[in-house]
């Protein structure tokens, strides 16, 4: 019984740290860029750490998406390059901005939910196990 009680006090524990934590961060401006014949989308947002200690995206996941991965556009001698990004740091009381040609997600193999007009849920997944769910616009090719 002990242990019972134990691992609920933990659990909850757990719980409510998290959700302090996600507490103090928000995702803005959220939108996926859809692109013809099932190409893979680009996700932008302003994601903003409002604690007291700084915060680590590790990852994401929707739905919408076969697999959605942290990203960044860099030029290389003259050639565009994506560049996987295991986790990218976050200050504390500070933005950090996805948008089109430098941080984003990438989502590959977009289903069908992924349509202009539409909005599809983001997991966004940070170091420590917070979570924080987003809503994310769907924009055409153009970003309308």
């Amino acid at each position: 019984m002990r242990a019972r009680v134990l691992s609920f006090l933990f659990v909850a524990t757990i719980a409510a740290a998290t959700s302090a934590y996600a507490a103090d961060v928000t995702a803005k401006d959220a939108w996926f860029r859809d692109l013809p014949a099932g190409l893979p989308a680009g996700g932008y947002f302003t994601l903003h750490n409002g604690g007291k200690s700084p915060i680590t995206l590790i990852g994401a996941e929707s739905s919408a998406c076969g697999m959605l991965m942290l990203h960044k556009s860099e030029d290389k001698g003259g050639m565009s390059a994506m560049i996987h990004m295991p986790s990218v740091a976050i200050p504390v009381d500070s933005d950090l901005k996805f948008a089109p040609g430098g941080d984003h997600l990438m989502c590959t193999n977009p289903t069908p939910a992924l349509k202009a007009g539409a909005a599809v849920p983001v997991t966004l997944l940070f170091a420590g196990g917070a979570k924080l769910n987003a809503s994310f616009t769907v924009r055409n090719a153009r970003g309308q």
